[in-house]
């Protein structure tokens, strides 16, 4: 069974498919108990939290593109504070115990050398949010310039990561954000 947030449940697994894929998009969230289930994404400057409780056998990922923080009014799983809450509460839910918890955070690159680091802020974020709700991160790879793909097989806890060339286009178009413009103001901004 998965629980998932804005995602379609998966389809039934293929005959003769030994694990059954399912895609995490940014702006997702999903939680599962099935051991021949991987849970998969691509990432860029946005952070997926791998979270599970290793007794129950209960797992889920995350995939935000935003810190966002707890003055942010909006829901949307797009903001770290959101699908982080989003994913522990799912896990709690269907089972897991809160102290058994363990995590392993992925992402926060700085993707597109001419914009804002916002892949070091994601980054921070996650780290900062499992250590305030003592989650044990036990194991990270986060920052640099590659884009990652990520498979998490929540059952067993490993993980899988593949560093992608800037070549590989498909991390940055989905990744893409259009710039919220700056409201007006007196000041004069300078390239």
């Amino acid at each position: 069974m998965s629980q998932t947030g804005l995602a379609a449940d998966p389809p039934p697994p293929r005959p003769g498919a030994r694990d059954r894929v399912i895609h995490v998009i940014q702006g997702e969230y999903a939680v599962i108990d099935a051991p021949d289930a991987v849970l998969t994404t691509l990432l860029g400057s946005c952070v997926s939290a791998c979270i599970r409780d290793p007794l129950a056998g209960i797992g889920g990922m995350n995939h935000f593109l935003l810190p966002g923080d707890a003055a942010n009014t909006s829901t949307s799983v797009k903001y770290g504070v959101n699908a982080m809450e989003l994913l522990i509460n799912g896990l709690l839910q269907r089972g897991a115990i809160r102290h058994r918890l363990e995590a392993k955070v992925f992402g926060g690159a700085h993707v597109i050398a001419n914009l804002s680091d916002v892949g070091r802020s994601n980054a921070a974020f996650a780290l900062d949010f499992l250590k305030a709700e003592s989650i044990r991160c036990v194991g990270q790879s986060l920052g640099g310039n590659q884009a990652r793909r990520i498979r998490f097989w929540p059952a067993s806890g490993r993980v899988s990561q593949l560093l992608l060339e800037a070549s590989h286009t498909d991390v940055f178009r989905a990744e893409a954000v259009k710039p919220v413009p700056a409201p007006p103001s007196d000041d004069v901004e300078l390239f």
